[in-house]
């Protein structure tokens, strides 16, 4: 496949284009806790261990220009805000549950333990 300009951005194949989309540490986790539920900012960060607030935010907008996930805003003191998977973000979880399993094999291998 010849390589291709997106949004001023050199891709040489579409895998690399995807895991630009998906990819890194942290979009994959955060579309993974939002497949089943609606959440919020506070809780998504409780539940995601070691990332910062400024790391969360960017992941989240940029998940959000992607059309992976939906921001909410709710017109009260303190503002509510409620993050939620998209149609486009229900594609890739197949994907990111194949990953995972991968994952787990690869450490059963190496000799990892899971909790």
């Amino acid at each position: 496949m010849p390589e291709f300009l997106h949004n001023n951005k050199l891709y040489y194949n579409p895998v690399e284009f995807a895991i630009d989309k998906i990819g890194g540490t942290w979009k994959m986790p955060l579309l993974w806790r939002l497949k089943d539920k609606v959440m919020r900012y506070g809780e998504l960060k409780k539940s995601t261990a070691h990332i910062s607030d400024k790391m969360l935010t960017s992941q989240l907008r940029e998940l959000e220009q992607n059309g992976f996930i939906s921001r909410k805003v709710y017109p009260v003191v303190p503002p509510k805000v409620e993050y939620t998977i998209t149609e486009k973000g229900k594609r890739v979880i197949p994907i990111i549950e194949t990953i995972r399993n991968f994952g787990l094999e690869l450490m059963k291998e190496e000799g990892i333990e899971h909790s």
